[in-house]
């Protein structure tokens, strides 16, 4: 069952409007067809906007519903006459004819709603991983610390990026050497201090114990004392 907003001055609301709307099990809220009844207007799977009548008025207010950012699918319910009329910049997602029966009904809100779902599950997941001041972005391989872009090197971000995905953990440098580095690498320990050492001349005095060291143990990533809080990791 969805829940489904329908947008229309009609009296008798979707008995009018969509008579066969009535035959399907959602759930329907009734609002008036102005942008300013959105933005309190309850979650909703898809928005119908009554486009019977006055269909430069329906132009207008679908172009504005889409200015909101309003993140569902938009249907135009439209008389037969009016279909000639739509045009892909009105911004809607679908039209049906208000004679639709419940079965045509169904599959077009369907099929309209699995379309949104799809497109969300195939945009790509954000890349930015935030630790208090500092902000690592890998699909760009950059890292910005008070806004200020940090020249790395290569390892020197991985390494950076790996220590910042788990701030306060405490990392041997065998660890690190594992985890950055790889398994098939046959270098010794040291070059995890070397690295460290170059990363935090980059990373200036101010900041520089952003990256700490627990003696005898390793290091890890220390959120400075103002943002004390877990790595975000957007998705």
């Amino acid at each position: 069952m969805s829940t489904l907003l329908l947008l229309t001055n009609a009296l008798q609301a979707s008995a009018e409007v969509l008579p066969s709307l009535a035959l399907l099990p959602h759930q329907i809220r009734i609002l008036p067809p102005e942008v300013a009844a959105l933005v309190d207007a309850p979650d909703a799977d898809a928005v119908l906007l009554d486009a019977r009548r006055d269909l430069v008025a329906v132009r207008s207010a679908s172009r504005l519903i889409r200015t909101t950012g309003i993140d569902v699918p938009l249907i135009l319910v439209v008389t037969e006459g009016g279909l000639t009329a739509v045009n892909a910049d009105w911004g809607a997602d679908d039209v049906l004819l208000d004679t639709a029966g419940p079965a045509e009904i169904e599959a077009r809100l369907r099929l309209v709603i699995g379309r949104l779902a799809a497109t969300r599950n195939d945009e790509p997941e954000s890349t930015l991983i935030r630790s208090g001041d500092v902000v690592i972005d890998e699909a760009s391989y950059t890292a910005k610390l008070n806004g200020r872009a940090l020249d790395l090197t290569y390892k020197e971000f991985e390494l950076f990026k790996f220590l910042a995905q788990h701030p306060g953990r405490v990392f041997t440098r065998e660890q690190l050497l594992q985890e950055v580095w790889g398994y098939d690498y046959f270098g010794g320990t040291r070059t995890v201090d070397v690295h460290v050492r170059r990363l935090r001349a980059k990373l200036g005095p101010e900041h520089e114990s952003l990256i700490g060291t627990v003696r005898n143990v390793g290091y890890r990533f220390v959120v400075p004392p103002s943002t004390r809080e877990p790595a975000e990791v957007k998705a």
